[in-house]
């Protein structure tokens, strides 16, 4: 999906400094800003819309993973479907279709509802998300990618920020409602400007069907397992309908595998885990971002719940995470390139690790300064330690021309890591039904979540230590392409 050529030319011909690449920037920033934007929102929202339709934690996992489900399961298909169709095709398909979704849920009368439009918008993101960065590879001259890129990802990380900050003060002054409704201003210039100064591109390559019944197996069997994962706690591990979720959610996950070996256009090219320091810095992924989807799930909750927090306090109190990563994580991405990722990607999950750990301080108190920043600080540092090595050894571990789908394919990797660690989680702590309005309550089962995932962290810092290498075909020149225009923003979409 990186490598790509433009139906209108036959290279790449925008500047960035050229008005129209300027155009282009703003387009895919805007359309990347409503989904990261939706991202950090919601989770401050989750006691409001508890409170308000009178719902147990299962609905407000429900409204948080079936988002995450339809995302992770056909992001891979959605980014074939831009390479074959268009890119900039579907970017304006996926952000007409998110605005559309978010004015369901912004006029969601009951929980169930609010799910549905969720998951509807998880399919709009899954449609924009790939062709947001697409785009700019495929447009810009070479040597203005990565100024381009810089530009988009820095931002995206700005939009991150400001997020939970605006979603806050919506939800306090207003209705949690007006998290959705943000997004549909901003989806109307997004699509106004990709039509007027976005070039269409395609991968010229791209032949054969776009593998949809792949992203349908996938996408069914994700749900399959978290219904049983979220329901086990409630309904009894032992019931017949979490069995049967559980069992038909492995069985549609092992279909997809036997298919991806068998279909000649596969969007998940397995080949691809036939490289160790690729299957390694996966699984490192996979436990990193399923500790964090899991932490970050819980803590605005437990802020507001335990700690007496107003949902726009429970908002800025994470901005020095992305402020840490903002000023330090190109400088970790230049470390890296000079010593190779073993050392940070070994040490990063571990200060990750000790940021949640030090969350079980939180308290009824709630003083930021003595229990709170503390552990964001841990947390930010730990996380610009860690990201730019992570994705670098990822891209690092193929050849050149799978870049763009060994990005893709760990992108999926932190999303679904994440979801499962939604349905786990909050049970595994013994957080269930109604024990979120329980303050008490909450926060036992808050501090062991937070042990929980610490220790995950930390397994997988001890993991990167043993399987990531420093070789010459290592993570070097990844790595300094990304020091030159890392963000440092924390992706919360992941």
């Amino acid at each position: 999906m990186i490598e790509v050529t433009t139906m209108v030319a036959a290279s790449p011909a925008l500047s960035y400094r050229s008005g129209r690449g300027r155009w282009v920037l703003a387009a895919t920033v805007g359309g990347s800003a409503i989904a990261s934007i939706d991202a950090t929102v919601v989770g401050i929202a989750l006691p409001a819309i508890g409170r308000d339709f009178h719902t147990g934690l299962a609905a407000l996992q429900w409204v948080v993973t079936a988002y995450t489900l339809t995302l992770a399961g056909l992001l891979l298909a959605a980014g074939a479907l831009g390479d074959r169709y268009g890119r900039r095709r579907v970017f304006e398909i996926g952000v007409i279709w998110f605005a559309l979704a978010s004015l369901l849920c912004c006029l969601a009368p009951s929980a169930p509802m609010l799910i549905g439009a969720r998951a509807l918008q998880g399919v709009g993101a899954a449609l924009l998300t790939p062709g947001s960065l697409a785009i700019l590879e495929a447009v810009f001259v070479p040597q203005d990618r990565g100024r381009a890129i810089g530009a988009w990802s820095g931002l995206s990380g700005v939009a991150s920020a400001v997020g939970p900050f605006i979603g806050g003060w919506f939800v306090q002054a207003v209705s949690w409602r007006l998290i959705f409704a943000i997004n549909l201003p901003i989806a109307v210039a997004v699509v106004a400007v990709a039509r007027r100064h976005v070039p269409e591109s395609r991968d010229p390559q791209a032949a054969g069907r776009v593998d949809l019944l792949g992203g349908a197996l996938v996408t069914l069997g994700l749900v399959a397992l978290t219904y049983g994962l979220i329901q086990g706690s409630p309904l009894g591990w032992g019931s017949p309908p979490v069995l049967a979720a559980l069992g038909l959610g492995v069985v549609l996950l092992l279909g997809f595998t036997g298919w991806e070996h068998r279909v000649r256009t596969p969007i998940l090219p397995l080949h691809l885990f036939a490289s160790a320091q690729f299957s390694a810095a996966n699984l490192v992924t996979f436990v990193v971002y399923g500790a964090l989807g899991g932490a970050l799930f819980l803590l605005p909750i437990a802020l507001q719940q335990v700690s007496g927090y107003t949902p726009l306090q429970a908002g800025i109190s994470l901005l020095p995470v992305t402020a840490i990563m903002l000023a330090f994580a190109a400088r970790s991405g230049a470390l890296a390139a000079r010593v190779g990722p073993r050392l940070q990607m070994s040490l990063g999950p571990v200060l990750v690790g000790a940021g949640l750990a030090l969350f079980t301080r939180i308290g009824s108190s709630g003083d930021y300064l003595t229990q709170v920043l503390p552990a964001v600080t841990v947390l930010g540092f730990g996380l610009a330690t860690t990201v730019a090595p992570l994705t670098a050894t990822v891209l690092a571990a193929v050849p050149a021309q799978h870049a763009g789908v060994a990005s893709a394919v760990n992108n999926a990797v932190a999303r679904a890591a994440a979801l499962i660690a939604v349905a786990v989680l909050p049970a595994a702590a013994g957080i269930t039904g109604t024990a979120w309005l329980h303050p008490a309550q909450f926060a036992t089962g808050f501090q062991t979540a937070a042990v929980i995932c610490a220790v995950l962290c930390a397994a997988a810092g001890g993991l990167a230590a043993v399987t990531v290498r420093n070789s010459a075909d290592g993570a070097d020149m990844p790595v300094r392409h990304l020091a030159r225009h890392a963000d440092g923003g924390f992706d919360a979409r992941r």
